[in-house]
């Protein structure tokens, strides 16, 4: 009878040894892992916005028009906040017990409804794409007051501003449902700018002085990276898409082939020049690190989406109007928007010396690639002339680095950190 008693008792305090630790609060403001890495359930997570992304940037790849291009850029602005959110939240109070895995998955299913109504948000799925994107936002908005109950007063002065702005959007989200299509996207067009505008002022509020809590960890940095490997997927899903509709034609697979020398282009670039590397502490970087991240993901996606009709329309000599153009839009948009997130690194003013002529050199590229796109040459051509000017940028960028180098003026290598 004593054993009994005894081995019920340790089941009990085994259960609620277990309880205690499966489901723990969320870490506190202040309570950072130092070196923590990315970690598989935030990899998977991630992996539904392949999905998310890839309805939005098919919905484009239909209709590349400039209506359609204004269309894309406001549902991905949704998207791409909604994944900033999730990640910022994770990155900052996530554990790997089961309190974290459970609401990270619910959000997963909440992602994967959203995803079924992403290729149609702007028609006919507005009302269903609004309503599931609001309780997304509902969603997040408990996770961060579950965060502020327990956090120090101190913190409460971005904390409640932030935690009311997530709740607000997800009500004006939730009330755009029984809109007008036209004046729904207008009214998210609206959430995308008050985000932008929002993140901007509560960094410049918290001032050029900051605690680890409220920095771009190394875990952060890389997340914003391996996101912009997600995006970058997304040309190589429009070429493959653009060889499929065009029958394998053997000028649709060489435009297709030469399609995929426009991602590893603005790979190198990215990660050589703006990937892996240390935000700067200065009032404002913060924000604009954050934000810039969104023209840089979005007009990739975008140009992936605009390479199915480029590639479709290879075996013609040229792609209808305005494919061209919005082709070079895109890609003019995301080399300018590197040069804002090199202005938020540390090197931007430790390595000045390859960052500013490397700037211009990236703007002098977007000039370029927007009157190749003007000129509208056949498709093959347009795609080819526009690797090379990525490529030539690269090329003067690293000749830069490694003369500097030379002269003892740039310490460090590409593409590692150099904090």
């Amino acid at each position: 009878m004593p054993d009994r008693v005894g081995h019920r008792a340790v089941s009990w305090a085994s259960a609620g040894a277990f309880g205690r630790s499966f489901w723990q609060p969320p870490r506190a403001h202040g309570d950072v892992i130092v070196g923590r890495e990315v970690s598989f359930l935030e990899l998977f997570y991630d992996l539904v916005y392949v999905v998310v992304v890839g309805q939005a940037a098919r919905h484009l790849s239909e209709q590349v028009t400039w209506a359609g291009l204004g269309r894309f850029t406001v549902v991905f602005g949704l998207i791409w906040f909604a994944w900033v959110n999730g990640a910022i939240y994770h990155d900052l109070h996530g554990r790997a017990e089961g309190r974290t895995r459970s609401y990270v998955f619910l959000q997963m299913g909440v992602l994967a409804l959203l995803a079924v109504f992403t290729g149609g948000a702007t028609a006919g799925d507005g009302p269903a794409f609004a309503v599931v994107y609001a309780i997304y936002l509902f969603l997040l908005g408990w996770l961060w007051y579950s965060v502020r109950r327990q956090d120090d007063r101190a913190f409460r002065r971005i904390t409640t501003p932030y935690i009311l702005g997530v709740l607000v959007s997800a009500t004006v989200m939730a009330l755009s449902a029984a809109l007008p299509d036209g004046m729904r996207l207008a009214v998210w067009a609206v959430v995308v700018v008050g985000w932008l505008g929002g993140i901007t002022v509560l960094d410049w509020r918290n001032g050029a002085t900051r605690d680890t809590s409220l920095s771009a960890s190394e875990s952060m940095i890389e997340r914003f990276d391996l996101f912009t490997i997600i995006v970058l997927g997304e040309v190589v899903v429009g070429v493959v898409a653009g060889i499929a509709d065009a029958g394998r034609t053997p000028v649709a697979v060489v435009t297709g082939i030469l399609g995929l020398g426009v991602g590893f282009a603005y790979w190198w670039s990215y990660f050589d020049f703006v990937g892996a590397r240390r935000v700067a502490s200065r009032r404002g970087a913060l924000s604009r690190w954050v934000v810039g991240h969104l023209p840089v993901t979005m007009t990739i996606a975008a140009t992936g989406a605009v390479m199915v009709s480029m590639v479709d329309h290879a075996s013609s000599g040229h792609a209808p109007d305005p494919a061209p153009l919005v082709l070079s839009l895109s890609v003019a948009v995301g080399v300018l928007a590197l040069v804002v997130l090199a202005t938020s690194l540390a090197d931007w003013h430790d390595l000045a010396a390859v960052y500013r002529p490397v700037s211009v050199a990236l703007a002098v590229a977007a000039a370029v690639v927007l009157g190749i796109g003007w000129l509208a040459p056949p498709p093959w051509t347009q795609i080819l002339l526009v690797t090379l000017v990525l490529g030539a940028v690269w090329f003067f960028g690293m000749v830069t680095w490694f003369s500097s180098t030379h002269h003892g003026q740039a310490p460090g290598r590409p593409g590692r950190p150099s904090g």
